[in-house]
């Protein structure tokens, strides 16, 4: 159940983004799922790994680096996923900013609190 609602949250913030930022565009329902779905076996699984492996760049960037990979994932995913598309690299690195944010947002409110 957990994983549906991450999923729908992730979809969500996607359609938010493609509303927003220009150049960040979805032809259809469907590739905005698959992106959703792509982006979290991206993360799950090849972020880390190239996280590990620029460490000492990370360092010396002060944090750059590890950005500049996620926004690099992004941006190739869209020339995975059909009916994905990210118009430039610019483009990519407003989007994953603006994707980082409003699902960090969505996360938390759909958080249960307990008192």
């Amino acid at each position: 159940m957990k994983l549906l609602i991450t999923l729908t949250l992730n979809v969500f913030a996607l359609l938010i983004v493609s509303y927003l930022i220009p150049g960040f565009t979805f032809d259809s329902l469907w590739a905005t799922i698959v992106t959703a779905i792509v982006i979290g076996v991206v993360n799950t699984f090849i972020r880390p790994v190239l996280q590990i492996i620029f460490i000492p760049l990370t360092i010396l960037t002060f944090g750059i680096t590890a950005f500049l990979i996620n926004v690099v994932l992004l941006w190739g995913v869209s020339f995975l996923v059909p009916g994905f598309n990210i118009e430039n690299f610019l483009t990519a690195v407003i989007a994953s900013i603006f994707l980082s944010l409003i699902s960090y947002f969505l996360h938390k409110l759909s958080e249960n609190k307990k008192v």
